[in-house]
């Protein structure tokens, strides 16, 4: 029975961990050394509105201390969640968070303000994240 209980115990704590992982992917990096990520792990296909939402963080490659990208609560987490709509090619913005401020999801998202992709940096997110729409699940 003992070892039934440390099994289960073990399982939990390995699936809290998958749950966890950030797997970031860069997308665009700008003139300034900075390097915008999506992290592939958090992505998923709102099954309401058809849109994919990502997490998206910025960092600075090779920066001492670390700089980013990493995920909210961590003191070099810079980031947006984003829901994005490929055949559009707009954006929502679901919520931000940084060192100082967590991050709080807009409830109400679905009916927030559409944004056109007008930057280089939205116009890349979308082609790499599009790109392989089809790989991300439905929640």
């Amino acid at each position: 029975m003992r070892r039934v209980i440390a099994i289960v115990a073990l399982s939990a704590l390995a699936a809290a961990s998958a749950a966890q992982a950030e797997t970031w992917k860069p997308y665009a990096k700008t003139a300034t050394g900075l390097e915008w990520s999506y992290d592939a792990d958090y992505s998923y296909r709102d099954g309401q509105s058809g849109r994919i939402v990502v997490m998206q963080a910025v960092g600075k490659p090779g920066a001492e201390p670390r700089m980013g990208p990493s995920g909210p609560g961590k003191a070099d987490g810079v980031g947006f969640v984003t829901a994005l709509d490929c055949k559009g090619k707009t954006l929502i913005s679901l919520g931000g968070y940084s060192p100082k401020k967590p991050l709080e999801l807009s409830a109400n998202w679905r009916t927030g303000n559409v944004a056109a992709a007008k930057s280089a940096e939205d116009k890349a997110l979308l082609d790499v994240v599009c790109s392989a729409a089809d790989q991300v699940a439905t929640k």
